[in-house]
């Protein structure tokens, strides 16, 4: 099977694999507004599956953390604020060269829960370049399946890895980077997920009932693979497009 075969025998497989998901937690009622179909399924328990979160050490430990906007991880954004934590987001599909908004805690006393929202962040966070970005030292990603490999599958994007290998071009994320994500325990499979060289993986799963040290089966990526990535794509996100052209100014 040639690699155009295998990238789309993926993609394919990872859209059942969601179908799969989304439709099991409908069924199963375990999901809040606005629902599980498209999206990183906003599941219920995730503010215990949040608290359960900060039993890792690694996030304990964190003082930096990026973290994906939806909104099944908003309670462990809202936390990390609350615990001192810088938090970053990503500015959605990085539509902008300053393409993260950096949430400080000291700026934001008795905020933190409106400023983890995506809608909060604009008001109260400061869009800012990757290079005024201090060090990540945990990932905080949204997921729609995932297995005890540590394998995902996200909401089809491709976002979450994109922003993980801008980090690693950067070097503001290394392969020691801790990623967690939380999810309900249905959203947990067995099945075999297909990974390409560019699907970040997962250190720790948390539910409100467990947490889950992955195989660490896989490699994480070591930067952009701009094989993979269309002229679309790339002429789309101006981070990307400066990066490409070498006309991104590090200083």
């Amino acid at each position: 099977m040639n690699s155009n075969h295998t990238f789309e025998y993926s993609n394919r497989r990872k859209q059942e694999l969601r179908k799969f998901v989304w439709s099991l937690m409908e069924k199963n009622k375990v999901v809040k507004f606005p629902g599980a179909f498209n999206r990183i399924p906003n599941f219920i328990g995730s503010e215990k599956a949040a608290e359960k979160a900060l039993e890792i050490d690694d996030l304990k430990k964190a003082k930096v953390v990026k973290a994906n906007p939806d909104l099944a991880q908003k309670p462990l954004r809202e936390l990390c604020l609350k615990l001192g934590k810088i938090v970053y987001m990503a500015v959605p599909k990085l539509k902008q060269e300053k393409c993260f908004i950096e949430l400080n805690p000291k700026n934001l006393k008795g905020l933190e829960s409106y400023a983890s929202t995506i809608n909060g962040a604009f008001k109260y966070g400061k869009i800012i370049y990757p290079t005024e970005m201090e060090k990540i030292d945990v990932m905080i990603v949204g997921c729609v399946a995932v297995n005890r490999k540590g394998a995902k599958v996200g909401k089809g994007g491709g976002y979450s890895d994109l922003e993980y290998a801008i980090g690693r071009e950067f070097g503001i994320i290394s392969e020691k980077t801790c990623i967690i994500t939380t999810v309900h325990p249905l959203q947990i499979i067995s099945e075999e997920i297909p990974m390409e060289k560019h699907d970040i993986c997962l250190d720790w799963i948390v539910t409100e009932n467990e947490i889950i040290k992955t195989e660490n089966f896989y490699q994480k990526p070591k930067g952009i693979y701009w094989d993979i990535l269309s002229k679309e794509k790339i002429e789309s996100i101006p981070i990307l497009k400066k990066l490409k052209s070498n006309t991104f100014n590090f200083n």
